[in-house]
């Protein structure tokens, strides 16, 4: 047992709480709502805890019984302001005096959070708040949210809590200056008509999941799925139904031939898989012909029925398509075929002898030998290399080999095991031409398939080379940003036009003198230059960094702010090619838009808010002359609607989620120059730190706080360091569309998405509900370069 005097609970506030403290951080939370009722578990983590300690709980394990895992430190201090409010003085505690703490943590009074929250940084006891407590608060809660540079800077935020708090210049500040600043931060107004709650509560009422049977159920969702994806319907039944027709042709052809005695089915299917096979082969080069997809997207109708930013998946989905094919007609062949010919009497195998040889084969080896056979296995082990390589887990090097089997991994290794295909398309001609039972030059087809895809794909990799030796660019800049980010600021090719949300490639010779990698381009199309911003994850982004690393010496480092340009004249040599088309670009079709972007996903959506702003001046500047020659001023919408300018967007929502606070340096002046342009409000912009607690948890409200009282005075976020305040935690997605929803009724909304697949899902099926629920109508798009 301690040696612990227990006083009479901490002491209340003497005031009566009004609605607006209920409002303001009506959580100063240090446990979660779920939590605050689970005191069996924190009983059952203390048993575990404590089982050789007897029953005592160190300050050191405290934060893992309470749920505080993560943070350590945090809990410690919380430990401590505890144990002083009970005059506890040893370093550990029993399950009674626990439970008095949990009690105390978990009480939804506001008074009583606030006092806790008052006496961790109140760290003698004595009632008042020193500048040195606050900044050691600040530092506890900056390390506690991974905010690296709001601990370097903790003297300068502390100085400026006392600035603001203390207002007598008494030196401290009291637990009621504290509460002050609580309610005046950045609350959720009171203020909003009775009419848009109204309508709020009607849209949530709509968007409960209704009660009907499994079958209805199913039959709605598949009609929604229909209407949503009509043109991957249309695309998917029109392909399966060619590969269906050709089976079926070549099954009936080969059942009424005579080799249909001995080989049977067998040979049915073997054939009619061949044929998918050439259709197949011959399509898979069309969905990676981007300059072919680029014009047919912007200069045909045909995008009106065909997906074409569903490109990759429907190349995976033909590789996919291939190998089934390849196993249906090798195993067909190979455990079916051959050993029926081997086994079959003489006379059914003599009419065979014209497709087989004169003398019956009386070995396997007899086959395997063969010309159909040996390209036929070889074509198969290069595609098992090139698929396996392809996959996720390889291609992003989530596979972990040894030493040297780890150049396996990686996006190298999937690029140019990728460019065996000039082998296998090789071997695939041969095959096609050795056929045991054709002989006719005109019905071996394999080569007719081939011809038109594998000219175009060709014609495709010369223009690069051609356009890419004419489009030459010239390195301005460099920088290298936290988070293993580099930017390359590239003079803008004279004549080059592009929208914003393309894509370009880029080749550094110096790397690679074969590679092209894809790239969002960050400028927008009125720029001067042309900019992108890449994430180093790859061997190849790798190498890229180090070579520009060596070409800036003599500085041994790079630094976020550190630039280079003319003075370094030996910057190697880049390639550029494209741009090519990408789902974001379509954003013009779109009166109001959603913008969404995981880490550095973010890049596309940089180059449109750009665009937006860009486009927004040139229309006032265009109607400020009008009105001066006219003598009227014509509201912006009125011109407008009237098609005085062919930019349909007036509003862009912007939401980018990043996990750490170096990302911000990525886009910090692109966001800033957005903030200060943007007078009318056209793009509303959110940022997410999701290594911060949620707003009202105990370890963020310190940050909260000093959020509040930076940008009052500076105009600048803690956190991003740009002028649009930051939020913590995660975005709650269903509350952005449904705002959306009740702003603009009877709107088509564009959603564009760039970032980790896994949050695809949920926006896809968000967009779905809401545009079957509501009158507003979202069309999602997600970006799969």
């Amino acid at each position: 047992m301690s040696n612990s005097v227990v006083r009479n609970g901490p002491s209340r506030i003497s005031r009566t709480r009004s609605t607006t403290a209920a409002l303001g951080l009506e959580e100063i939370k240090f446990v979660g709502e779920a939590s605050r009722r689970s005191w069996y578990f924190v009983e059952k983590r203390f048993n575990e805890l404590t089982a050789t300690a007897d029953g005592l709980l160190p300050r050191s394990s405290f934060g893992e019984c309470i749920g505080m895992r993560e943070s350590k430190e945090f809990a410690c201090e919380l430990f401590d302001a505890l144990a002083r409010s009970r005059n506890i003085t040893c370093g550990s505690i029993t399950k009674e005096e626990l439970r008095e703490f949990w009690e105390q943590i978990s009480d939804p009074s506001f008074d009583s959070r606030l006092r806790t929250f008052f006496d961790m940084i109140d760290k003698d006891g004595d009632g008042r708040i020193t500048e040195d407590e606050v900044r050691e608060m600040i530092i506890l809660s900056a390390s506690a949210n991974q905010l690296s540079n709001i601990v370097i800077q903790a003297d300068e935020y502390a100085k400026l809590f006392m600035t603001k708090l203390d207002h007598n210049k008494l030196g401290y500040l009291t637990i009621e200056s504290l509460e002050m600043l609580i309610l005046q931060g950045p609350n959720r107004s009171l203020a909003g008509d009775n009419e848009g709650r109204g309508l709020s509560r009607m849209l949530s009422q709509k968007l409960k999941p209704t009660h009907a049977n499994l079958v209805q159920r199913k039959y709605r969702d598949f009609c929604y799925f229909v209407v949503d994806n009509w043109q991957r319907v249309l695309v998917m039944a029109l392909w399966i139904g060619i590969m269906a027709g050709l089976f079926t042709y070549k099954y009936i052809e080969y059942k009424n031939r005579a080799v249909f005695e001995v080989l049977g089915h067998c040979v049915c299917m073997a054939k009619g898989a061949a044929e998918t096979l050439k259709l197949n082969m011959a399509l898979i080069l069309l969905p990676v012909c981007r300059n072919t997809i680029t014009w047919l997207r912007n200069k045909t109708k045909l995008a009106m029925a065909v997906p074409f930013d569903d490109n990759l998946n429907f190349h995976k989905l033909i590789a996919v398509a291939i190998a089934l094919g390849v196993g249906i007609h090798g195993i067909s062949h190979l455990a079916c075929d051959f050993p029926r010919l081997l086994n079959a009497s003489s006379d059914k195998y003599n009419p065979l002898g014209t497709f087989f040889g004169e003398e019956q084969p009386t070995s396997y080896w007899h086959f395997v030998k063969g010309w159909e056979v040996t390209t036929g296995i070889l074509m198969v082990v290069l595609m098992a290399i090139a698929f396996t390589l392809a996959s996720s887990r390889f291609r992003r090097s989530r596979v972990r080999l040894p030493k040297p089997l780890n150049k396996f991994t990686g996006f190298n290794a999937f690029w140019y095991s990728h460019h065996l295909f000039i082998i296998v398309y090789g071997l695939l001609i041969i095959h096609g031409i050795k056929l045991y039972m054709t002989h006719e030059w005109y019905k071996k087809t394999t080569w007719m398939y081939l011809t038109v895809p594998v000219t175009l794909y060709l014609a495709e990799r010369l223009i690069r080379v051609f356009r890419s030796s004419i489009n030459s660019v010239k390195i301005l800049k460099v920088a290298v940003y936290p988070g293993n980010v580099i930017a390359l600021h590239m003079s803008k090719p004279q004549g080059l036009k592009y929208k914003s949300g393309q894509y370009i490639f880029i080749n550094c010779a110096a790397v690679s003198p074969f590679e092209w990698h894809p790239f969002y381009m960050t400028s927008a199309p009125m720029d001067d230059h042309l900019s992108i911003h890449m994430r180093t994850l790859g061997d190849w982004s790798r190498q890229l960094k180090l070579v520009f690393s060596e070409a800036c010496q003599p500085p041994r480092s790079f630094r976020s702010d550190y630039l280079q340009g003319n003075n370094y004249p030996n910057f190697p040599r880049v390639l550029i090619d494209g741009p090519y088309a990408a789902p974001s670009q379509d954003y013009r079709n779109y009166g109001v838009v959603l913008l969404l972007g995981l880490g550095i996903g973010l890049t596309p959506m940089i180059s449109i808010i750009k665009d937006i702003v860009n486009n927004i001046m040139s229309m006032e500047e265009e109607e400020e002359a009008n009105s001066l020659e006219e003598g009227t001023a014509t509201p912006l919408k009125s011109r407008s609607e009237s098609g005085a300018h062919s930019f349909k967007t007036r509003k862009a929502y912007f939401y980018w989620v990043t996990r750490e606070q170096g990302s911000f340096d990525w886009f910090k002046g692109v966001l800033d120059e957005v903030a200060e342009l943007d007078t009318r409000g056209i793009v509303e912009m959110h940022n997410y730190c999701t290594s911060v607690y949620e707003e009202g948890d105990a370890r963020s409200v310190i940050i909260t706080m000093l959020q509040s009282l930076n940008h009052a005075k500076n105009g600048l976020d803690v956190v991003s360091g740009t002028r649009i305040t930051s939020h913590f935690g995660k975005p709650n997605h269903r509350n952005t569309f449904k705002g959306i929803a009740l702003n603009h009724p009877n709107t088509r909304v564009g959603v564009f998405y760039c970032g980790a697949p896994a949050l695809e899902q949920e926006l896809r099926e968000l967009a779905s509900d809401f545009s079957h629920k509501t009158t507003t109508k979202f069309e999602f798009h997600k970006e799969n370069m």
